[in-house]
């Protein structure tokens, strides 16, 4: 994984590589080289990507990880206060619960918009299950609600439906 320091470090060797092929843009000029619009463009580029290696190095890019939580997919998301999460249907109570933990710890962004009416995001976990032959089902079994304002939200409000995950097969059906 990398970190803020390995983000410094590589924008240290970037900002030099763009300050060699700056000289090299301005000698083309100098002396009239074929490819001295090219190397505008060259340096430009490494001008850009200069400043984003700094701007990671700022900000970490770094997930949650939450001890008995499992992978899941996002499956929707407005941007705003709903997404929604696909979990495999093969999941136990304390694995949905440390997943929807994980998911609204990772979720989570300052960028987020929220109104009044409604302050937090809601995070649903969901299954989908084939009943029948050309049948899919969405199953949903629980939801997290976590405040957009607060990052560390200690009133999370995490909601297992117990009877429906109570329906789900087991591994040996």
């Amino acid at each position: 994984m990398f970190t803020p320091a390995n983000f410094l470090q590589y924008t240290q060797w970037s900002g030099i590589a763009t300050l060699v092929i700056a000289a090299l843009t301005v000698l083309a000029f100098i002396l009239k080289w074929a490819l001295r619009f090219r190397l505008v463009g060259a340096t430009g580029f490494m001008a850009v990507l200069t400043f984003g290696l700094f701007s990671l190095s700022l900000a970490p890019l770094t997930r949650t990880v939450i001890p008995g939580a499992i992978k899941y997919s996002l499956i929707y998301d407005n941007g705003s206060t709903q997404t929604v999460i696909a979990v495999p249907n093969q999941i136990t109570s304390s694995e949905l619960e440390a997943t929807l933990r994980q998911a609204a710890s990772n979720l989570y962004s300052v960028g987020r918009s929220s109104s009044r009416e409604e302050p937090n995001l809601t995070i649903r976990a969901r299954t989908v299950l084939h009943p029948e032959p050309g049948l899919s089902v969405p199953f949903y079994l629980g939801q997290v609600k976590r405040s957009l304002i607060n990052r560390e939200d200690p009133e999370m409000n995490i909601e297992i439906y117990e009877d429906k995950l109570a329906q789900l097969p087991t591994a040996n059906s």
